[in-house]
């Protein structure tokens, strides 16, 4: 399996096939937004701190613009679709499929999902839920740590231990496939296929905090 090349593929599908203007779930961006987003964050390091760290900001801001009007939608799609060339972390082995396999999936849902009608979340296999709720083990304490509540999560799609990332004495429990998980662990609450059980006022408070991540 390598998921990344396959989200990488999934990514610049969507592209060529909605165009530069249709929109997605990230607030006030575009594909064209997007697409620019994940050139930048491949190919220019210091440009792709921007992401992170707010004094970097508005350089990322400048390459993301330039990364929209230097090249023609086309182009930057086909080099989105080929990957990172010259010096690169992504081109070093192991490091695509670790940082980009979640990645391009929610970005991927976040251009399905934002389409006039929705769509439904794709049947993505055994082998990669499997994956993503292993990372969700690696990751999903840092991913919930603004969250106002104890949250635990369990898969709806096979029997597996729940994984309790953070304790309190208010806890919520979500549950759902590893991949909706996920998209719920990014902010994504409105359209994760996701149960979460817990008393009303500690949902309500879990939802709020999600939806400032």
């Amino acid at each position: 399996m390598n998921l990344a090349h396959d989200e990488r593929a999934t990514l610049a599908d969507l592209f060529t096939t909605l165009g530069p203007d249709a929109p997605t779930l990230c607030e006030g961006w575009t594909t064209a937004d997007l697409a620019a987003h994940l050139y930048v964050r491949e190919n220019d390091p210091i440009a792709a701190g921007g992401i992170m760290i707010a004094p970097l900001a508005a350089h990322t801001e400048r390459k993301m613009e330039q990364a929209r009007r230097s090249r023609s939608w086309d182009d930057l799609v086909a080099l989105i679709r080929r990957g990172p060339t010259g010096f690169s972390l992504f081109r070093v082995p192991g490091v695509d499929e670790a940082a980009n396999a979640v990645e391009f999936f929610i970005h991927a849902e976040d251009i399905r999902r934002a389409q006039p009608g929705g769509a439904s979340p794709r049947d993505l296999g055994a082998e990669v839920e499997d994956f993503f709720w292993r990372r969700l083990r690696l990751i999903g304490r840092a991913m919930f740590r603004s969250v106002d509540a104890g949250v635990v999560l369990e898969r709806s799609d096979v029997e597996a231990e729940p994984l309790r990332l953070r304790p309190g004495s208010s806890t919520v429990t979500c549950i759902g496939r590893p991949s909706e998980l996920l998209l719920l662990a990014s902010g994504r609450a409105d359209h994760a296929v996701v149960e979460v059980v817990g008393e009303p006022d500690v949902v309500a408070r879990f939802r709020l905090s999600l939806s400032s991540l």
